[in-house]
C-alpha cells in the first residue's frame, strides 16, 4: 500500500525544519546529513520515484510550491557560488519572542528576520542552470509521463483530478516538414505509452497564464537545440557539488521554489529585502537577467538528492535498482534473436542493403568506454554513402532512426546551417554565463548529419570553424568551447551518423556504400508505411536492445588476444599493404560491437572470425566502387 505522502512529498520543508528544530538540544546530531538520507530512504522504496511530480511533465503552473519534484535535465552551466543564511533568527511580532530558523533550501524568508542577531551562520551553495536533455525523443517523454503515479496523490498538485501532461505537443503527424526544425525531430508515430497523461495537453497549455508564456518568448532559456521545448532550472546544490560536471545528465529530487518575491526582488533590487543572500551582489544588468530570470519561468530548484542518469531509456530499470545485474543477464539471453529482428527492419529502411544493416546497428550501439591518453575507445562514426536523393530519403531515415533511440539531433548541413548556427557552446562575459551551443549534447546522443544537403558556395569564418568541429567531435570525441581568449576542451560521446552521395567530407572510422536491392515505384511511400506501420511492441524490443547492448560489460581473454596477435601477423605476412595498424584497430573495435549485439560480453574465436569476414566484404564492395582511402575504407 502506497504510504502517505503527506510529509516528504507535499511538504519536505515542514520535515526539514521539524529535524532542525530538534536539533537544537543536541548541536552534534548531524540532523543536516539525516534529512537527505530520510528523503534517501523514501525514494528507495518500491516505486516511490514515480509519486513525485516531474518538472519535465507537469506544467509549472500545476506544482505545488515548497513540494518535491524531480527533473530530468543536463548540466548546462554553472555559476559562482552564493552565499546564504543557513540558520537566521526571526522575531514573533506579537510576543518579541526569538526563534532560530533553518534556511537551508529556501530562497526567501518570512517577516521578522533579525539581520543583527549574532546566531545568524552564513552558508555557501552552489547554483547550475539546468535545461533538460536535448533532442529527447517523443516516445521517452511519453514513456516517463506515462509511468509516474504523481497524478494519484492530488496534494502534490493544485490541478484537479485529471490526466497530466508531456511539455510536448502531440501534433505527431507532422511527419513531412523539414526535421532540421527541432520540434520535428520529436514527431514519430504513437506508442502504447502515449495513451497515459497526455488527453489534457492543449487545454492546460492554454490555461498557463498568458504573461508566462509571453515572458517565455522574450526570455532565451539558453537550450542547446533551436526549437526545444520544456523548463529550464536554477539548481541549488548544498553539499558535494565538486561530484558534479558540466553536460552531466543527472535526475533531480528536490524542493520547488517559486516564489513570486524572487521576480520581485530581483526587477526592483530593493535593498531591504528579505533575501537569503544579503550581500549586495554588484552584479550588471544583463548578469542579473540571466542569473535571477523570474521564478515563474525558471523555477527554483532546491537539491535533496541526485542520481547521475547513464542512459535515459525509461523502458529499462530505474538506474541503481538491485536487479539491475539480474535484467541485464536475462536480456542478453534473448540479444541475438532481437537481433535477427532487428537487421531485418533496418535492411527494410535501408533498401534490402542487409551489410549495410549490419554496420548500422554496430553504429548505433557504439560507445566511449575508455579514453587513452587522448584517443576515445569505442567510438565508431559511420558514413553511409550513396544514399538515395529522391524524395528526402536522409530525412525519412533519420526520423525512423529517432524512434529507437532516446536522444538525438538532425543536422542538415546546407551552407546556410554550417554559416549560421552556433555548434560550440561560448562564454559570454557580459552576462557571465556559458551561451550554449547545437554540440552541448548529452552522453550518447545520436548526432544525424545530413551531406546530401551540402550545395555551391562559400563557408565563411563561422562555417570552417563550425565544420572544424564536427571533425573534432567525430575525431577526438570533444568539443573546444570558445572562451574568447583561449579555448577549453570538454570530452563528449557522441554518436555521429553521416549521410551522403559520395564520401563524406568529414572523417569518419567506418564508410559503408549503400548497395539497393529494391527500387521502389514511391520511395515516400515506401518510407512513410515503413515509418508508420511499425508495432510499438516491436519498437520497445528494439529500444531495449539496444540500450542494454551499451550497459554490457567487455573483455579480450589473453588467449584470444594472441590469437588476433598472430593473425594479424600472418596477414602481414600474405601481403604488408593489404592491412594497416589502423585496419585492425577497427576490426577489433567491429569485433567488440559484433560481440556485444549478440549479448557476448567476451570475444571468442568465432566471433573474430565473423569480424574478418563482414569487414573483408566491406572492403571488396568499397573496391569495387574505388574508393579505397585508407582509414576511411
Amino acid at each position: 500500500m502506497m504510504p502517505s505522502t503527506h510529509d516528504w512529498i507535499n511538504n519536505p520543508l515542514g520535515v526539514v525544519e521539524g529535524m532542525f528544530a530538534a536539533s537544537q538540544n543536541n548541536p552534534n546530531s548531524g540532523w543536516e546529513a539525516r534529512a537527505v538520507e530520510s528523503f534517501r530512504d523514501h525514494l528507495k522504496e518500491k516505486d516511490a520515484h514515480t509519486w513525485v511530480p516531474s518538472l519535465n511533465d507537469v506544467p509549472l503552473h500545476y506544482l505545488k510550491p515548497n513540494s518535491l519534484v524531480k527533473f530530468r535535465c543536463l548540466i548546462q552551466d554553472m555559476f559562482d557560488p552564493e552565499f546564504y543564511m543557513g540558520v537566521y533568527e526571526a522575531v514573533n511580532p506579537s510576543t518579541n519572542d526569538k526563534v532560530l530558523r533553518c534556511g537551508k533550501y529556501k530562497d526567501v524568508t518570512e517577516d521578522g528576520v533579525d539581520f543583527n542577531s549574532r546566531n545568524t551562520v552564513t552558508a555557501e551553495r552552489q547554483t547550475f542552470y539546468c535545461v533538460p536533455i536535448p533532442g529527447e525523443s517523443l516516445w521517452v517523454k511519453q514513456c516517463y509521463a506515462g509511468s509516474s503515479q504523481a497524478r494519484d496523490v492530488p496534494s502534490t498538485s493544485y490541478a484537479p483530478a485529471r490526466q497530466k501532461r508531456s511539455y510536448e505537443e502531440d501534433d505527431d503527424d507532422d511527419m513531412d516538414a523539414q526535421p532540421q526544425k527541432q520540434r520535428e525531430t520529436h514527431a514519430g508515430p504513437q506508442t502504447t505509452s502515449e495513451q497515459h497523461g497526455n488527453g489534457d495537453c492543449k487545454r492546460r497549455e492554454t490555461e498557463a497564464p498568458s504573461s508566462q508564456m509571453a515572458s517565455a518568448s522574450q526570455l532565451d532559456l539558453n537550450f542547446p537545440l533551436p526549437g526545444e521545448q520544456g523548463p529550464s532550472c536554477l539548481l541549488k546544490v548544498y553539499e558535494d557539488w565538486d561530484g558534479f560536471k558540466l553536460n552531466d545528465t543527472v535526475e533531480v529530487f528536490g524542493i520547488l521554489s517559486v516564489n513570486p518575491a524572487l521576480s520581485a526582488l530581483a526587477a526592483e533590487k530593493d535593498a531591504s529585502s528579505s533575501l537569503l543572500d544579503p550581500a549586495d551582489s554588484m552584479e550588471t544588468a544583463e548578469e542579473q537577467r540571466v542569473h535571477s530570470p523570474p521564478a515563474s519561468l525558471v523555477p527554483r530548484l532546491h537539491m535533496l538528492y541526485a542520481k547521475p542518469l547513464p542512459h535515459n531509456n525509461p523502458l529499462l530499470p530505474a538506474v541503481g535498482e538491485e536487479d539491475n545485474s539480474a535484467y541485464l543477464s536475462t536480456t542478453r539471453s534473448e540479444m541475438a534473436a532481437v537481433r535477427t529482428e532487428l537487421l531485418a527492419y533496418l535492411t527494410h529502411i535501408l533498401l534490402g542493403d542487409t551489410l549495410a544493416a549490419e554496420y548500422l546497428i554496430l553504429h548505433l550501439i557504439s560507445n566511449v568506454y575508455h579514453r587513452h591518453d587522448v584517443l576515445p575507445l569505442g567510438k565508431f562514426t559511420l558514413n553511409l554513402s550513396n544514399c538515395p536523393t529522391d524524395a528526402s530519403y536522409t530525412e525519412r531515415l533519420y526520423q525512423i532512426i529517432q524512434q529507437l533511440v532516446p536522444s538525438s539531433y538532425y543536422l542538415g548541413m546546407t551552407l546556410q546551417n554550417m554559416n549560421q548556427m552556433r555548434l560550440v557552446p561560448k562564454k559570454d562575459y557580459v552576462a557571465n554565463r556559458l551561451v550554449s551551443g547545437a554540440l552541448q549534447l548529452a552522453r550518447n546522443t545520436c548526432l544525424f548529419l545530413d551531406e546530401s544537403r551540402l550545395e555551391q558556395g562559400q563557408l565563411d569564418m563561422s562555417g570552417v570553424r563550425n565544420v572544424t568541429a564536427l571533425g573534432n567531435v567525430i575525431s577526438w570525441q570533444k568539443v573546444d568551447y570558445d572562451f574568447n581568449y583561449h579555448q577549453m576542451e570538454f570530452p563528449c560521446n557522441i554518436n555521429v551518423l553521416i549521410a551522403s552521395e559520395g564520401r563524406s567530407l568529414l572523417p569518419s572510422d567506418c564508410r559503408i556504400h549503400l548497395q539497393s536491392q529494391v527500387a521502389p515505384p514511391d520511395m515516400e511511400e515506401y518510407l512513410r508505411s515503413i515509418h508508420t506501420h511499425s508495432q510499438a511492441s516491436q519498437l520497445n524490443k528494439f529500444r531495449v536492445y539496444l540500450s542494454v547492448a551499451r550497459l554490457l560489460d567487455y573483455s579480450i581473454s589473453d588467449e584470444v588476444t594472441k590469437s588476433v596477435e598472430d593473425d594479424f601477423v600472418d596477414m602481414r605476412k600474405d601481403d604488408p599493404q593489404s592491412i594497416s595498424a589502423e585496419d585492425l584497430h577497427r576490426m577489433l573495435v567491429v569485433a567488440r560491437l559484433l560481440s556485444l549485439s549478440l549479448g557476448q560480453t567476451s570475444l571468442s574465436t568465432d566471433g573474430w572470425v565473423r569480424a574478418k569476414h563482414i569487414e573483408a566484404l566491406r572492403r571488396s564492395r568499397m573496391e569495387e566502387h574505388k574508393c579505397v582511402n585508407g582509414n576511411e575504407q
